[in-house]
């Protein structure tokens, strides 16, 4: 009978001659972290940044989970709009409360720059980890540096202050421990750690179990791993949500929230975006090496790659296994070079980080409050003002961040009354169907006494309508009491010695602020195309022709709907 192979006799999945230190390249490899650093760190101004700072804000003062939510009025009114939601609630207010804790911690230590810092460091040292394990994997120190960069590519769209850079990071450190078959005792304990940081720590399953799967497929099985993986798995339970993450995704296809939001959406093949062609590469490559491409390569890259597709929250995954499995298959390597071209590599590199400063994305340490309501907050606090307030959503967190405890909001991103949100829709668009209430009559309904409004959500550019019709003179119930370049103040009394401004004011506002938002944010215009329908449909032609052409000076795409629609406004 053939003996069992024994733990030491199983050959690690890869094996490489390391480099001798005195032979690194160490001009190169600065410049590649400085790079990497400056690729994520622009300043601190994702619009759920500012809640999950405030949520480890509470948790640290408190010594205690957000629940019941403090910060929004509406977060428990109404029915349940689909099975499960209760348990869908409970789970977004609890299973990041590590990661926002370690958050705020670090603002309370530093600062905005300790918080951007932290996340350029958690970024950037998960592309270097992708790149160690590609030196695994290969032995080449530029195919590691290369491996590296080529992540970022990926990577740099997710440098925003989100627990999510937990799971990215650890999914790479678990490819690295698996790789060289060191530290696997931590692995539990980092499951831990991980499933309090963030719901996403079943990718690290997936990892494990792609790893435990080739060891199964050729016959080499490794009990070390097997346990390691079982214990790691059920450590994973030890968070406030247990297993329950997996119920919730399921619920999550049944939420009307969760559909409109950009980063739960497929993520399209075209135009060529850097996660299609690193994967597109890394599958070539695969098939081309079928004859010795490793078991685990073929899982992960089609666990990431179907998770990608699926959401564009998830293409990060393939900004580590992608780069890796290109370095691993290339079928040439790359050499050593003379010392003057290790030089002039270092300099092109350093040179390339003026392509993020041109983007302001560099070394921004600092929160980004041009385009918050900031002179709203400051009204709102100066004048004491405590009624149940309306908000718009993508504002929710900042006004959570400025207001609370003197006020709490009405609907932000953590997705929380389904019921709500709906209603939020129906108010800040003015959107009635026949039967239904109409953007009045639910203000009437939640007891809203203040409105604070932005006049778009910019990203599509729709206008919030709601505007228009508060600007309507005969409107007489909501006066608008404070309005700049950002944010703009209805209230039903206002507060004493501040007098009211002309309703109608609030389309100048509205002006105001879309050509504010071009002027900070070149990449996102729509807002004056949406501009020019809106005074086409209040029948001032000569307003829509003028923010048509707005438009047309400033788009970054080719936009031949948008210049028949002008020619058609021009011969009117």
């Amino acid at each position: 009978m053939k003996p069992r192979p024994s733990r030491r006799s199983v050959p690690p999945p890869a094996t490489a001659i390391p480099v001798a230190p005195h032979t690194v390249p160490w001009p190169i490899l600065l410049a590649a972290a400085l790079l990497l650093l400056a690729c994520f760190s622009p300043a601190f101004q994702d619009h759920d940044a500012w809640w999950q700072l405030k949520t480890g804000q509470y948790i640290v003062q408190n010594h205690k989970l957000p629940v019941p939510d403090p910060f929004a009025f509406t977060t428990y009114l109404g029915q349940s709009a689909y099975p499960g939601e209760d348990a869908t609630r409970y789970f977004n207010l609890t299973h990041e409360w590590l990661a926002q804790a370690f958050m705020y911690a670090a603002y309370a230590a530093g600062g905005f720059p300790l918080v951007v810092l932290l996340r350029a460091l958690l970024l950037a040292a998960a592309a270097g980890v992708t790149g160690l394990i590609a030196f695994r994997r290969t032995g080449s120190f530029y195919s590691a540096i290369g491996a590296a960069l080529l992540s970022a590519t990926i990577s740099y769209r997710f440098a925003y202050d989100r627990p999510l850079l937990v799971t990215f990071l650890f999914v790479a450190l678990v490819m690295a421990m698996l790789e060289y078959r060191r530290w696997l005792w931590a692995l539990p304990v980092l499951f831990v750690i991980w499933a309090n940081c963030h719901g996403g720590f079943f990718m690290g399953w997936a990892v494990l179990a792609a790893y435990c799967a080739e060891g199964l497929v050729r016959r080499r099985p490794d009990r070390l791993l097997y346990g390691v993986t079982a214990t790691s798995v059920l450590a994973s339970g030890l968070n406030p949500n247990g297993f329950r993450v997996f119920a919730t995704l399921l619920y999550y296809r049944q939420s009307y929230m969760q559909s409109l939001l950009a980063e739960w959406r497929p993520t399209p093949l075209w135009p060529l975006s850097p996660f299609v062609a690193i994967a597109a590469a890394a599958g070539v490559l695969l098939v081309l090496a079928r004859g010795k491409a490793r078991v685990a390569d073929w899982l992960l890259f089609g666990a990431f790659a179907v998770a990608g597709l699926y959401a564009f929250r998830n293409v990060v995954y393939m900004s580590i296994a992608g780069p890796v499995m290109i370095a691993s298959y290339l079928p040439w390597k790359l050499k050593p070079l003379a010392a003057k071209w290790e030089l002039a590599i270092a300099v092109i590199l350093l040179a390339a980080i003026a392509l993020p400063a041109s983007q302001k994305r560099t070394f921004q340490f600092s929160a980004w409050e041009a385009t918050r309501p900031a002179g709203a907050v400051r009204f709102l606090l100066a004048h004491h003002v405590t009624g149940p307030l309306f908000n718009t959503y993508e504002q929710g967190g900042y006004l959570m961040w400025s207001l609370w405890p003197q006020l709490k909001v009405f609907v932000d991103g953590r997705a929380l009354n389904e019921t709500a949100f709906r209603d939020y829709r129906r108010i800040a668009y003015s959107i009635a169907a026949p039967g239904e209430k109409n953007a009045f009559q639910l203000l009437d309904q939640y007891g809203v006494q203040t409105i604070v409004m932005t006049g778009y959500e910019y990203f599509t550019g729709s206008p919030h309508f709601l505007i228009a019709v508060m600007a309507d003179p005969k409107q007489a119930e909501w006066k608008l009491v404070y309005q700049d370049a950002q944010a703009m103040i209805f209230m039903r009394r206002p507060p004493a010695g501040v007098q009211p401004l002309p309703n109608i004011a609030a389309l100048a506002s509205m002006q105001a602020q879309c050509a504010a938002h071009i002027t900070l944010v070149p990449g996102e215009p729509l807002c004056a195309r949406e501009t020019c329908k809106l005074y086409e449909h209040l029948g001032n032609l000569e307003q829509a022709r003028a923010w048509m052409a707005y438009y047309l000076e400033h788009k970054k795409q080719p936009d031949p709907e948008a210049e028949a629609e002008y020619q058609r406004l021009s011969r009117r």
